[in-house]
């Protein structure tokens, strides 16, 4: 695949970006796409490698490494070399039903099973997607595929977040009227409200949407199922349910002061500012402007709101990670192929490092109280640091507070990023599936029925949260098995 010496004569290179002081003045996408000249150079450096680790998705030491949607990685990497780019989309689209998501948000599971990546720098496996897909919607090749044949079957989707829009594409394509309940003003849940416009333009998820309304899938905004629509007037006008309605309890700070004003969900934080952009009413009216600003949380979401912040015009921004800083290379019991768990600087870090001189993450430390002012605002919080103890009997390590080690710093803007405990409870409660003691909508392995009759689940509502591209994979597959209990067999892929 690709050309034979590519990864001995070319070198890795990605898509550049704007500096970060130039970029942090507006919410716009900051990388600059490379011409298909250097694209096609970069696919060259895909090797005949033989076991193609890159389209896997396979479990590794424990974690997943791999392409969940088991792209056809070096077969698209060959014909980008080649120049064959219609025939690169058609390879891409076959097991990817939104490259240009995940040419955008995905973390590269594939790069880190590249088999190039093994003594050397992996190929630029994400930059590649979404060169394939950005050029066939530009050369006009991405059009509305309306199925020719419809089979008469209603199958409903509760949430418009990436795992329901693949079901409802694949369940469209194969001929059955799919209708997508959301109950935000637009489509697109989690890639619309929860990730901010720099990582994905929202024009790259309507330009999506209105050509899945093109090819019939029918879009109901506005709709919160199981408040404004009874569960059961659903199952009554519908054949199938899916819920894919997300993992959105958030996890809080049980902390005194908790209910300090200025304290926020990091997921309600970032969705006002998108509904900001977009011309929406927003919950709150504020925002990081003039103010210190900690961060609870060192995962992608605690990245996105540093991002955000040093947008807003923050004072200055503080990331708080309870666990230890990762190695900035490989350790020996982490080898390849195996994802690697290294410490990465992602754009945010990278921007408050642009901005105000240091990484913005502290590690081994939590919030253990909130400071309130006379009217109740927080004013600053007290901090603790945490070190790695093992407990005698199940042998898991946990972090234990160190004594004396508590700081108080100044914070006028509280934000907690610290994850999600599964769905709502009202979403389950109305459609009377059980959920797991982690607060995932029950479903044996590997199957996507929630034990009532014809509900189905998929995405992060099942597996937790997660990644787009896992939510893309569980929404085909949920697909796949919603179509066989309604056709009694299925030719999906």
């Amino acid at each position: 695949m690709g050309k034979p010496t590519g990864f001995i004569e070319y070198s890795r290179e990605v898509n550049l970006s704007i500096s970060p002081r130039e970029r942090i003045r507006d919410f716009c996408e900051f990388h600059i796409p490379m011409e298909n000249s250097e694209r096609q150079k970069q696919s060259a450096r895909c090797m005949n490698c033989g076991v193609p680790f890159c389209q896997s998705g396979e479990l590794f030491g424990g974690m997943y490494s791999g392409c969940p949607l088991h792209n056809l990685i070096p077969e698209w990497n060959d014909e980008i070399y080649r120049g064959n780019w219609k025939q690169a989309l058609a390879r891409l689209r076959k097991t990817n039903n939104f490259p240009e998501f995940t040419g955008r948000v995905c973390p590269a599971l594939c790069e880190a099973a590249c088999t190039c990546g093994l003594n050397d720098l992996p190929v630029t496996v994400h930059d590649n997607e979404l060169a394939i897909v950005e050029e066939g919607y530009e050369r006009g090749w991405i059009q509305p595929r309306i199925p020719a044949v419809r089979s008469g079957k209603r199958i409903a989707v509760i949430g418009s977040g990436p795992a329901g829009l693949a079901a409802a594409d694949q369940l469209n394509q194969r001929g059955h009227a799919v209708t997508v309940f959301e109950r935000d003003k637009r489509p697109g849940g989690l890639l619309m409200y929860g990730i901010p416009n720099m990582k994905l333009d929202k024009r790259v998820i309507d330009r999506r949407i209105k050509l899945m309304e093109e090819e019939g899938v029918d879009f109901k905004t506005g709709v919160n199922v199981g408040v404004d629509v009874p569960a059961d007037e659903i199952l009554n006008e519908y054949d199938a349910v899916i819920l894919c309605c997300g993992s959105k309890t958030p996890r809080d700070l049980p902390v005194p002061g908790r209910d300090s004003g200025g304290v926020y969900f990091a997921v309600d934080f970032l969705s006002d500012a998108t509904r900001r952009l977009i011309g929406e009413p927003v919950t709150s009216d504020e925002t990081a402007k003039g103010k210190d600003v900690i961060i609870i949380g060192g995962g992608d979401t605690g990245n996105d709101c540093v991002g955000t912040c040093i947008r807003q015009g923050c004072k200055s921004v503080i990331q708080l990670e309870m666990m230890p800083k990762l190695p900035d290379e490989r350790a020996e019991t982490n080898p390849w192929p195996q994802w690697p768990n290294v410490c990465k600087v992602d754009y945010g870090q990278e921007e408050a490092v642009a901005v105000f001189g240091n990484d913005p993450r502290i590690y081994q430390t939590t919030v253990k109280e909130i400071v309130k002012d006379e009217d109740g605002n927080i004013k600053s919080v007290i901090t603790v640091k945490l070190e790695p103890k093992k407990n005698k009997k199940t042998g898991r390590t946990v972090m234990k507070e160190v004594a004396g080690s508590e700081q108080e710093l100044e914070c006028q803007l509280l934000l907690i990023a610290a994850g999600f405990i599964g769905c709502q409870d009202y979403v389950a409660r109305s459609f009377g599936v059980e959920k797991t003691p982690r607060g995932t909508v029950a479903t044996k392995d590997g199957d996507y029925s929630t034990g009532v009759e014809k509900v189905f689940t998929a995405g992060d509502a099942r597996r937790g949260q997660s990644l787009v591209v896992w939510a893309i994979a569980e929404g085909r597959e949920c697909a796949k098995q919603v179509d066989e209990f309604l056709m009694g067999y299925s030719n999906m892929l």
